[in-house]
């Protein structure tokens, strides 16, 4: 692990954001560079630490019920030039459902409209019913179509210039209604997606590495794993789903 290709992955507030086992991406990110004999190192931070984004690659925010995902955007607030830098600068950043609204301008908890932290031009409002199934979204960013579980009463809706994660070809997406689900922008993932995410799509999770180790300046190929199983447990939900 000594090659100079390690990572630094910050997990912020797994205590409260850990929505049907979306801590299981920080696993599945761990042991993917371990297989490739990198080095990884995940932090956390916990409710009133301040995040230092300093030498960090990669950041991942999970999902959480309303009253936790209001605590974490009071809490970032506090933070959110430095994240808004790290962004901009090609920062690696994951975010799941409540933390896939985080990103955005705003999102409605009942009636109250909260300001988000605007990293991303989008915003959220609130539909019903929620919407709850499997997914399966076909993405530019992983060989295989993306699948696993989505459960929102929000409507995320991008701005004209952000980029879907991919198209729904099973389930509802961002709102239901557009095809669109998640969004891309610079080197930041945001979805509905659960299950957790990257279990079983492991071309998304190599893709978050190759980006975080691009920005690293190192552009080289990634080395093969064998993904029979994870892609296994894709393909039988494919098949099912499609």
């Amino acid at each position: 692990m000594g090659n100079g290709r390690a990572l630094q992955i910050l997990h912020l507030y797994p205590e409260l954001l850990n929505l049907y086992g979306d801590s299981g991406n920080i696993l599945v990110l761990r042991k993917r560079l371990e297989w490739r004999r990198l080095g990884c190192t995940v932090r956390e931070v916990h409710m009133g630490e301040r995040a230092s984004l300093t030498d960090i690659d990669l950041v991942f925010i999970g999902g959480g019920s309303d009253r936790e995902q209001r605590i974490v955007c009071d809490e970032l607030q506090r933070q959110r030039s430095e994240l808004a830098a790290f962004v901009e600068d090609g920062g690696v950043l994951l975010a799941v459902c409540g933390g896939y609204q985080l990103l955005g301008h705003s999102y409605l908890m009942g009636n109250e409209e909260v300001r988000g932290l605007s990293l991303v031009d989008l915003y959220t409002d609130r539909g019903s019913p929620r919407l709850i199934g499997n997914v399966v979204v076909g993405s530019r960013i992983a060989p295989q179509p993306i699948v696993g579980y989505e459960n929102h009463g929000g409507r995320t809706h991008l701005g004209a210039g952000v980029e879907p994660l991919g198209r729904v070809l099973f389930g509802h997406g961002n709102d239901g209604e557009s095809g669109q689900e998640g969004c891309l922008y610079r080197n930041v993932v945001g979805t509905y997606v659960h299950g957790p995410l990257l279990p079983k799509n492991p071309g998304v999770a190599d893709w978050l590495i190759s980006r975080a180790l691009e920005r690293r300046g190192d552009a080289s190929e990634l080395e093969p794993l064998d993904d029979t199983e994870e892609l296994a447990a894709n393909g039988a939900m494919c098949k099912r789903l499609l």
